[in-house]
């Protein structure tokens, strides 16, 4: 019995060891990755200090109306993510894109992420980057509560909304998050470079697969990813959501124009999603919404007929 024991102590200290063994390859690697992929990453719009952390507004385009892109939860490298939809409409608007802290190259800081903080830290940003209102606001997926929350607050400053597939707050009382458990694993794994054994995982995201992307862009978009996935204010801000989706709710639908472009809700673990962008929508002034046959990134999968469909409600206001 005892030789059995001992057999299986050593297999377990031998598991133990391999384990531990990869972990320090992966991360050592990881690092040396990290060092290259630097020299991609410069800021390619304006960094300002908001809240005592750096944040990133990219802009491109001119025009008397500002679109400003706000991007869904989890969204590695917003600029890149959204550039295949506000490329296509940068002739004729003022385009800015905000990445809040811990996306693309904002800083990852100690911030709390309830809604007030988070809308908050966006409006200095734009403001700190020269980028005044009123706005027309373009927020993907979980970004939708914070868009509805500032017409609620600032409905001077949003001219209307233009949802692509955004979250509304009825969706967050049945939505499955995920547990804090899962959610420290995967940011472990992506902060020791696991997630480098995959590369099927940084090449999934839908601006790459629609090839909207330039050879380099793809390259910065892979470069973002290794260092911005499930980093600690992505993950607050689901821990946070459902309070978040509660207080917009209590709010009620606000008073500004909005079109809603809706996923076929197959990437959506919530058999309503559709129904629920419909409902909401259908309640608000001048709502409108047009139902397309794609994923949930449907500004990567739709983004000529989302832009020329975008332009014409907004002049037709």
């Amino acid at each position: 019995m005892r030789k059995i024991l001992r057999k299986l102590a050593w297999v377990f200290i031998t598991i133990i060891g391999i384990l531990l063994l990869f972990i320090a390859i992966s991360f050592i690697n990881h690092r040396i990755q990290l060092n290259k992929e630097s020299a991609m990453l410069s800021p390619i719009g304006t960094m300002v200090n908001v809240n005592n952390h750096q944040m990133h507004v990219y802009t491109e385009g001119s025009g008397t109306k500002t679109l400003v892109f706000m991007s869904g939860g989890g969204t590695a490298s917003p600029v890149l993510d959204f550039k295949g939809l506000y490329s296509k409409l940068s002739d004729h608007y003022k385009i800015a894109v905000v990445e809040k802290a811990g996306y693309g190259y904002s800083d990852t800081a100690a911030v709390s992420r309830d809604i007030d903080t988070i809308l908050e830290e966006t409006r200095t940003a734009l403001s700190l980057a020269g980028i005044q209102g009123p706005y027309i606001l373009f927020p993907h997926s979980m970004s939708g509560i914070e868009a509805l929350y500032w017409a609620q607050k600032y409905p001077a400053e949003v001219s209307c909304i233009i949802g692509l597939d955004p979250a509304v707050p009825a969706a967050y009382e049945n939505y499955p998050l995920p547990s804090d458990a899962m959610m420290s694993l995967t940011s472990f794994g992506a902060r020791i470079g696991f997630t480098r054994f995959f590369p099927a995982i940084a090449n999934s995201s839908a601006a790459i697969h629609e090839n909207l992307l330039s050879e380099q862009e793809k390259k910065m978009y892979r470069a973002i990813f290794y260092q911005k996935t499930q980093t600690s204010n992505m993950m607050d801000e689901v821990r946070m959501i459902r309070d978040n989706a509660k207080k917009v709710e209590e709010g009620g639908v606000p008073n500004v124009p909005m079109y809603f472009f809706i996923s076929d809700g197959k990437e959506v673990p919530l058999d309503d999603w559709r129904d629920l962008l419909i409902t909401y929508v259908g309640a608000a002034n001048k709502g409108k919404y047009m139902v397309l046959d794609c994923g949930h990134y449907i500004h990567d999968h739709e983004p000529g007929m989302i832009a020329e469909e975008s332009a014409k409600f907004i002049e037709g206001l």
